[in-house]
């Protein structure tokens, strides 16, 4: 599944104050906010932003999994992004039963990337499965 996105934009420069939230030259708390508010807008149930080491959790609420997207910018740089949705595997186990994700997660990979698209200041987008980010072809 199409998980991970990578994108380059300037239009998300980090908050002054960000660096005392995540750890040093991480950011995207204004990229998580924008996508906060575009996907609120398709009408996705996205919850209050958190902030981790690594950059910024949008979390959706979704009641037959944990639902959410990482958002950060690339280390050491100002102007390259990584988000991904979570979980990004076809099925998780919930109790003693497993749950297909396929359906829940393209629905909100289309909104995401409709969010994306909708900023003309987005540029060079390119979906990738995790397994592509993780393990990259040599």
């Amino acid at each position: 599944m199409l998980t991970h996105v990578e994108f380059i934009s300037t239009a998300f420069p980090p908050y002054e104050t960000e660096f005392e939230q995540v750890n040093p030259g991480r950011f995207g708390k204004r990229l998580a906010e924008f996508v906060a508010t575009g996907l609120r807008e398709q009408g996705e149930p996205v919850e209050e932003l958190r902030c981790e080491d690594w950059g910024w959790v949008v979390p959706i609420a979704h009641e037959d999994f944990e639902l959410w997207i990482g958002v950060g910018n690339f280390e050491e740089s100002t102007n390259q992004f990584l988000c991904f949705i979570e979980p990004h595997s076809e099925q998780v186990r919930r109790w003693f039963k497993k749950v297909s994700t396929v359906e829940r997660i393209d629905l909100l990979r289309s909104r995401f990337d409709a969010v994306l698209g909708s900023h003309e200041g987005i540029r060079d987008v390119k979906w990738s499965t995790h397994d592509e980010i993780v393990r990259p072809a040599i």
